[in-house]
Protein backbone atom coordinates (compact mmCIF):
# COMPACT_ATOMS: atom_id res chain seq x y z
CA UNK A 1 0.00 0.00 0.00
CA UNK A 2 1.54 3.66 -1.16
CA UNK A 3 0.30 6.69 0.60
CA UNK A 4 -2.09 9.66 -0.50
CA UNK A 5 -2.15 13.19 -0.70
CA UNK A 6 -4.45 14.02 2.00
CA UNK A 7 -3.82 17.78 2.92
CA UNK A 8 -2.16 20.53 0.92
CA UNK A 9 -0.47 23.39 3.00
CA UNK A 10 0.00 26.83 1.60
CA UNK A 11 1.13 29.94 3.21
CA UNK A 12 -0.91 32.99 2.15
CA UNK A 13 -1.25 36.70 4.02
CA UNK A 14 -4.69 36.50 4.71
CA UNK A 15 -6.29 32.96 4.81
CA UNK A 16 -9.86 33.97 4.75
CA UNK A 17 -9.57 35.63 1.06
CA UNK A 18 -7.92 32.17 -0.61
CA UNK A 19 -10.55 30.26 1.86
CA UNK A 20 -13.44 32.15 -0.10
CA UNK A 21 -11.35 31.82 -3.34
CA UNK A 22 -10.52 28.41 -3.52
CA UNK A 23 -14.13 27.47 -1.90
CA UNK A 24 -15.57 28.94 -4.86
CA UNK A 25 -13.01 27.40 -7.75
CA UNK A 26 -13.18 23.66 -6.18
CA UNK A 27 -16.66 23.66 -4.21
CA UNK A 28 -15.16 23.41 -0.92
CA UNK A 29 -16.45 24.22 2.27
CA UNK A 30 -14.27 25.59 5.73
CA UNK A 31 -13.73 22.33 7.51
CA UNK A 32 -11.60 24.08 10.30
CA UNK A 33 -9.88 26.70 11.75
CA UNK A 34 -8.06 28.80 13.97
CA UNK A 35 -6.26 32.72 14.12
CA UNK A 36 -3.56 32.00 11.61
CA UNK A 37 -4.96 28.74 9.19
CA UNK A 38 -8.16 27.43 7.98
CA UNK A 39 -8.85 24.33 6.59
CA UNK A 40 -10.78 24.06 3.20
CA UNK A 41 -12.11 20.74 1.97
CA UNK A 42 -15.22 18.44 0.44
CA UNK A 43 -18.58 18.25 1.83
CA UNK A 44 -17.37 14.72 3.49
CA UNK A 45 -14.41 16.28 5.12
CA UNK A 46 -10.88 15.13 5.47
CA UNK A 47 -9.82 11.55 3.93
CA UNK A 48 -11.70 11.26 1.38
CA UNK A 49 -11.06 11.14 -2.17
CA UNK A 50 -10.04 14.39 -2.71
CA UNK A 51 -6.72 16.39 -0.10
CA UNK A 52 -7.86 19.38 2.42
CA UNK A 53 -6.27 22.38 1.24
CA UNK A 54 -4.71 24.13 4.78
CA UNK A 55 -4.43 28.18 4.26
CA UNK A 56 -1.56 28.94 6.90
CA UNK A 57 -0.95 32.68 7.54
CA UNK A 58 2.65 33.79 6.36
CA UNK A 59 4.05 37.38 6.47
CA UNK A 60 7.24 35.74 4.25
CA UNK A 61 7.52 36.97 0.68
CA UNK A 62 8.19 34.87 -2.16
CA UNK A 63 11.00 36.65 -3.09
CA UNK A 64 13.09 34.11 -1.64
CA UNK A 65 12.26 32.46 -4.89
CA UNK A 66 10.51 29.06 -3.13
CA UNK A 67 7.16 28.61 -4.18
CA UNK A 68 4.57 28.35 -1.77
CA UNK A 69 2.46 25.55 -3.27
CA UNK A 70 1.52 24.82 -7.16
CA UNK A 71 -1.93 23.57 -7.56
CA UNK A 72 -3.30 21.92 -10.50
CA UNK A 73 -7.20 21.93 -11.09
CA UNK A 74 -9.06 20.30 -14.41
CA UNK A 75 -12.89 21.47 -15.02
CA UNK A 76 -15.95 18.97 -14.20
CA UNK A 77 -18.76 20.08 -15.57
CA UNK A 78 -17.86 22.80 -18.57
CA UNK A 79 -14.76 23.03 -21.13
CA UNK A 80 -11.55 24.59 -20.33
CA UNK A 81 -12.64 27.88 -22.19
CA UNK A 82 -15.60 28.14 -20.30
CA UNK A 83 -14.28 27.36 -16.59
CA UNK A 84 -10.94 29.91 -17.91
CA UNK A 85 -13.89 32.33 -18.09
CA UNK A 86 -15.22 31.50 -14.60
CA UNK A 87 -11.97 31.50 -12.83
CA UNK A 88 -10.84 34.54 -14.17
CA UNK A 89 -14.60 36.29 -13.12
CA UNK A 90 -13.23 34.94 -9.32
CA UNK A 91 -10.16 36.62 -9.41
CA UNK A 92 -7.72 35.01 -10.77
CA UNK A 93 -5.58 36.14 -13.09
CA UNK A 94 -3.62 34.91 -16.04
CA UNK A 95 0.47 35.02 -14.88
CA UNK A 96 3.62 33.96 -17.30
CA UNK A 97 5.97 31.40 -16.18
CA UNK A 98 6.98 31.57 -19.63
CA UNK A 99 4.97 29.03 -21.18
CA UNK A 100 5.26 29.31 -25.07
CA UNK A 101 1.63 29.58 -26.30
CA UNK A 102 1.68 25.93 -27.47
CA UNK A 103 0.80 24.33 -23.91
CA UNK A 104 -2.79 23.19 -23.62
CA UNK A 105 -3.12 24.38 -20.45
CA UNK A 106 -3.36 28.33 -18.66
CA UNK A 107 -1.18 29.41 -16.03
CA UNK A 108 -3.13 31.52 -13.84
CA UNK A 109 -2.65 33.09 -10.43
CA UNK A 110 -5.21 32.95 -7.50
CA UNK A 111 -5.69 36.87 -5.98
CA UNK A 112 -2.74 36.42 -4.13
CA UNK A 113 -0.61 35.37 -6.93
CA UNK A 114 0.08 31.99 -6.42
CA UNK A 115 0.07 29.89 -9.59
CA UNK A 116 -2.35 27.64 -10.74
CA UNK A 117 -3.01 25.37 -13.70
CA UNK A 118 -6.08 24.77 -15.62
CA UNK A 119 -5.30 21.55 -17.88
CA UNK A 120 -7.35 20.80 -20.74
CA UNK A 121 -9.17 17.29 -19.79
CA UNK A 122 -12.73 17.31 -17.59
CA UNK A 123 -12.90 15.37 -14.94
CA UNK A 124 -15.71 13.32 -13.84
CA UNK A 125 -17.04 14.27 -10.96
CA UNK A 126 -16.86 12.34 -7.61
Amino acid sequence: MACRISELVLKCRDPEVLARFWCEVLDFIVLDGEEDWIEIGPREGFGGPQPTIILSRSDDDRGNGRPRLHIDVNATDRDQDAELERLLELGARPADVGQTGGEQWHVLADPEGNEFCLLKARLAPL
